[in-house]
């Protein structure tokens, strides 16, 4: 793994929202943090055969928590969604709505799925991992844009079970 593979995933992590990753391969181990008010080191070990093992340090970028704006109508919205069953991300990752571009979408608002159809797909460290219903019912909204990060247990869509 080359320096501009650490950074794209440094910058991959922050984009996610993710507040730690771990990652151990064969010959390295990286610990990514962010989300926190004072910046965070990422600590890189290379395993070396003589046993000596050298550390090399970068700073990994802070990701500054988002201001958001509560509408008034959010009580009323939580009560009607209290109804639906939320289907959430299993993994982080980049989140698609469709197979491939010249495809259409999995799911739309309005779609009857069933327990085992596929709803989108959610590419982690380019492996594509196509996301099943774990119940059947009518899609009711599509909660996050298509080609955006998601992280783990993120509310993906909501569906009607009855």
């Amino acid at each position: 793994m080359d320096i501009k593979e650490i950074q794209s995933l440094i910058k991959f992590v922050a984009k996610s929202g993710a507040s730690e990753v771990k990652l151990e391969m064969e010959d390295i181990k990286i610990t990514i943090k962010t989300g926190s008010e004072t910046p965070e080191t990422t600590f890189i070990q290379a395993a070396n055969p003589m046993g000596v093992a050298p550390q090399m340090m970068a700073q990994a970028p802070v990701a500054q928590p988002a201001a958001q704006a509560a509408p008034s109508n959010e009580a009323s919205n939580t009560e009607e969604d209290s109804k639906y069953i939320t289907i959430k991300s299993p993994i982080i990752g980049t989140f698609y709505r469709k197979p491939s571009p010249d495809k259409p979408n999995f799911a739309e608002v309005g779609t009857e799925v069933k327990v085992g159809d596929t709803v989108c797909i959610i590419e982690a460290m380019k492996l594509f991992n196509e996301i099943e219903s774990e119940i059947s019912g009518k899609v009711v909204k599509v909660l996050v844009d298509d080609s955006s990060p998601v992280e783990f247990d993120q509310p993906l869509f909501l569906v009607d079970p009855s």
